[in-house]
C-alpha cells in the first residue's frame, strides 16, 4: 500500500474518528456528556505531549541536527501563537469558554484549518513509517474529540440544527485529506522537507497541548480532582509509548 493511500486513511481516522466519538457523545444528556468531556481532554493533553516528544521528535533528530530542531520546533509554536490571534487556530473544548462569543462561520474556518493541519501531520509522518503515522493519527483523534464536541456547542449556541452542525463538521473534516495528501506529495518532490513537517508537527501538538488543554485544567474550566488530572495524562503518555 502506497504512502498516499495510508495517509489518506489515517488522516480519515484521525479526522472523523474523533467527529464520530464526539457525535456519540452529543448523543448522551448534558449532565453526563460534561463529566466525560474533561477525561477525553486530560488524556488529549498527554497522548498529545507523548507522541511530539517520544516519538516525532527523535524522528526529526535523526535527519537534522540537534539545533536546527530546536528551531524549526520553536518556529513552529510561534507560527501556531500567530494563527491564534488571528482566531484560525482557538478552540473550545467545554461547553462555555470565550469561543462562544465568535461567530460560526469563523469557527467553522478555524476548523477546517485545523484539520488541514493534521492531515498534513499525519502525511508527514506516514512517510516517515507507518507505526508514526498511526501515532500521529490517534493523537489527533484523542484530541478532536473534545475539540468537536466544544465546535457542536458553538454552532448549536449559534441557532444551528444537530443535523446541520454534523455536516458542516463532516465538510471542514475533508481538509484532513486534503491537507494529508499535500503532505505525502511535497515530501515526494522535496525529501529534505520531511525533518522539518516533522518539527511542524511536534510543535503543533505541543502549543494545542500546552497552550490550549492545559491552561483550561489549571484555571477549574475542566473539571476532576488532580489525581485523575494526572492519572489520565499519564494514560496518554503511555499510550503513545506503547504504540512506538
Amino acid at each position: 500500500m502506497s504512502p498516499l493511500v495510508q495517509a489518506l486513511g489515517l488522516s480519515l481516522i484521525g479526522s472523523f474518528g474523533g467527529l464520530l466519538l464526539a457525535s456519540t457523545l452529543l448523543l448522551f444528556r448534558e449532565g453526563v456528556r460534561v463529566k466525560l468531556v474533561p477525561w477525553l481532554v486530560n488524556y488529549a493533553v498527554g497522548t498529545l505531549l507523548g507522541v511530539a516528544l517520544l516519538a516525532i521528535l527523535p524522528e526529526a533528530l535523526q535527519e537534522l541536527p540537534a539545533r536546527r530542531v530546536f528551531e524549526s520546533l520553536l518556529g513552529g509554536i510561534v507560527l501556531f501563537f500567530v494563527l491564534e490571534k488571528f482566531v484560525l487556530w482557538r478552540h473550545c473544548h467545554t461547553n462555555d469558554c470565550e469561543v462562544h462569543g465568535t461567530t460560526a462561520s469563523l469557527v467553522l474556518i478555524g476548523d477546517a484549518f485545523h484539520n488541514l493541519v493534521d492531515g498534513a501531520m499525519i502525511g508527514a509522518a506516514v512517510v516517515t513509517s507507518l507505526p508514526l503515522g498511526v501515532s500521529t493519527a490517534i493523537a489527533v483523534a484523542t484530541h478532536e474529540v473534545p475539540q468537536e464536541v466544544g465546535d457542536f456547542a458553538v454552532l448549536l449556541h449559534a441557532g444551528y440544527s444537530r443535523r446541520r452542525a454534523l455536516l458542516l463538521n463532516v465538510l471542514s473534516g475533508v481538509s484532513a485529506i486534503a491537507g494529508a495528501g499535500l503532505a505525502v506529495l511535497l515530501v515526494d518532490a522535496t525529501p529534505a522537507m520531511k525533518p522539518y513537517l516533522l518539527c511542524v508537527a511536534a510543535a503543533s501538538f505541543m502549543y494545542i497541548a500546552m497552550a490550549d488543554l492545559i491552561p483550561d485544567l489549571h484555571s477549574g474550566r475542566i473539571e476532576g480532582s488532580a489525581f485523575r488530572q494526572l492519572t489520565l495524562v499519564a494514560a496518554g503518555v503511555l499510550t503513545a509509548a506503547f504504540l512506538l
